[in-house]
């Protein structure tokens, strides 16, 4: 909802399809295994031999095959511009490949929107979650990232001395308020150079359009590279994760050998796909909780 919000904003202030760039925003992530990019690899080892798995082709299989909403035909009938948005969603540390169909150099100006405000709102939900946390700290922040101190001398000049909470939601507010200008002003800079004037048109460019500033781009990086230093690769971060793997791999086995525990869908699905896909698929269509908790009923308390 969070990637809808500024995806939406940014692409009204552009002018675009504001309806396309809502939808792809809020399907972008259908296809996301439990815990995140981190099940996702490990999903992906497991189907090595099977296609593999990737979350932007598992969201596009989700709205075309997984969901059955009617009597006809398999899929949520969605138009051709949102799934081409699915599939072709990626971030910088999102990388899908490429798939029948869809085989433009670039996606929509409403993808690109979606794609970058999914990364605008990464950044500033786990500097929100790594503060909360208390595994990041203001202080190292105003000391190694550029883009948090300047916004925090902007609203200490505005405001004055604020409580804590106030505090760091207005800075992460100042955060977004930047790179989503940023974004506006530059993608309209390279819309008036690339001189597109169609959607065929921004599809046969070879970069997206919608992009930061260089200098953006440069300050993003520093923080990207922070927050996989202090929070991403911080043992009380690290070691949830590796369990969280650990236990996907484990119900994967477990659901190869014990076929009556999967849902009934997915042991219909594997007389046409396999056991290994309607397996992965189950898997993937799991949260966080429910894979814990079927963890626990299966294994014990075994973590």
């Amino acid at each position: 909802m969070e990637v809808a919000a500024i995806a939406r904003n940014i692409s009204r202030a552009l002018k675009l399809n504001e309806d396309l760039t809502e939808t792809i925003a809020l399907a972008h992530d259908l296809g996301h295994s439990p815990f995140g990019h981190k099940g996702e690899t490990a999903l992906n080892a497991l189907m090595k031999d099977h296609s593999g798995f990737e979350h932007n082709r598992q969201s596009l299989r989700v709205v075309e095959l997984l969901e059955q909403k009617y009597p006809r035909f398999m899929g949520l009938n969605l138009s051709w511009e949102v799934r081409e948005g699915l599939v072709k969603h990626f971030t910088s540390y999102d990388h899908p490949g490429r798939r029948k169909g869809f085989e433009a150099k670039s996606s929509s100006l409403e993808a690109q929107v979606a794609n970058i405000a999914d990364e605008i709102t990464y950044y500033s939900h786990d500097l929100d979650d790594g503060l909360t946390s208390g595994l990041l700290s203001e202080a190292q922040l105003l000391r190694d990232v550029q883009t948090w101190a300047e916004a925090a001398r902007s609203i200490k000049k505005s405001y004055g001395h604020l409580p804590d909470e106030s505090r760091r939601y207005f800075i992460i507010r100042c955060i977004i308020d930047l790179e989503v200008k940023d974004v506006v002003h530059t993608t309209e800079q390279r819309l008036f150079a690339a001189a597109v004037e169609s959607a065929d048109a921004v599809r046969l460019q070879s970069k997206p359009l919608v992009q930061y500033s260089a200098k953006l781009r440069a300050l993003n990086l520093e923080l990207r590279d922070y927050l996989y230093k202090h929070l991403y690769y911080n043992p009380e971060v690290y070691e949830p994760n590796r369990r969280a793997v650990r236990m996907l791999e484990e119900l994967f086995v477990y659901y190869l050998q014990h076929h009556d525990q999967v849902g009934e869908q997915s042991r219909k699905r594997a007389r046409k796909d396999g056991w290994h896909r309607a397996i992965c698929d189950y898997l993937a269509g799991m949260t966080d909780r429910y894979a814990i908790q079927e963890h626990q009923r299966l294994f014990g308390l075994k973590v």
